[in-house]
């Protein structure tokens, strides 16, 4: 299985403090990776599909929220999912927005023990996410101080949640792993820097070092999605900070 794990680029620059992604979906397609930012995942509608974390295999119900730690193998499958209707909203944030010197603080000592557990990666009980639910979908409707000042509280609220089940045995330290391929890398990279304008698939191609159909097949292969579709991904991401 990890041999073919991906490096996830995600959208999130150093000048933002999350980035956001809200989306309903027919079924899951993108392959197991792992990625240097935390994430907090809200699935809704998606009973029977297959969630992995780590060494942590498991079927999934209608409610699911899961946080996952930096550089944790993770991935959702459809599996035995029979709705048309998934709703999946994603936000990412970097490991240094919560300083070490802050984090250290009496104050945020919940948040602190939350980040350690969550490198195994962290499932919140029904209750939880039924009360916070509401709140992370409402996150998309705020923008600037006001988003960052609402996921903080979020975030704390979450970890002074009760009911938490740590689910992998394992943790991975994967920055300097060899599983992604660099090509891919240098091309999300690109898309990234360039996704303001209009992008070509030969464009990339040629940043990745490939001819067109080679990369075509390759980035679908790799990432699960097609070239259009990874570029809207970082559209949509970019447009939702």
């Amino acid at each position: 299985m990890h041999s073919n794990v991906i490096r996830e680029i995600t959208p999130l620059t150093q000048s933002d403090c999350f980035t956001l992604f809200s989306r309903v979906k027919k079924k899951f397609d993108f392959p197991l990776h792992y990625h240097e930012e935390y994430e907090l995942n809200l699935i809704l509608n998606a009973k029977g599909a297959k969630r992995i974390v780590g060494d942590h295999i498991d079927l999934i119900d209608d409610l699911e929220l899961v946080f996952i730690g930096p550089n944790q193998y993770h991935a959702w499958f459809t599996h035995q999912c029979e709705s048309e209707e998934i709703t999946e909203v994603t936000i990412q944030f970097h490991k240094d927005l919560f300083d070490d010197k802050l984090l250290k603080k009496n104050q945020l000592s919940f948040i602190r023990n939350m980040f350690e557990r969550s490198q195994r990666g962290i499932l919140f009980s029904k209750s939880t996410i039924q009360r916070l639910k509401p709140r992370i979908i409402g996150l998309t409707q705020k923008s600037g101080f006001d988003s960052v000042l609402e996921l903080f509280s979020i975030l704390h609220d979450l970890s002074i949640s009760r009911n938490m089940q740590t689910l992998s045995d394992a943790t991975f330290n994967n920055e300097k792993s060899h599983y992604n391929s660099r090509r891919i890398e240098k091309a999300f990279e690109y898309m990234n820097a360039n996704f303001n304008r209009e992008i070509s698939l030969a464009e990339v191609a040629k940043i990745a070092n490939m001819p067109e159909a080679s990369f075509s097949r390759f980035i679908k292969k790799r990432t699960g999605i097609t070239f259009i579709d990874s570029l809207n991904e970082i559209r949509l991401g970019h447009a939702s900070r």
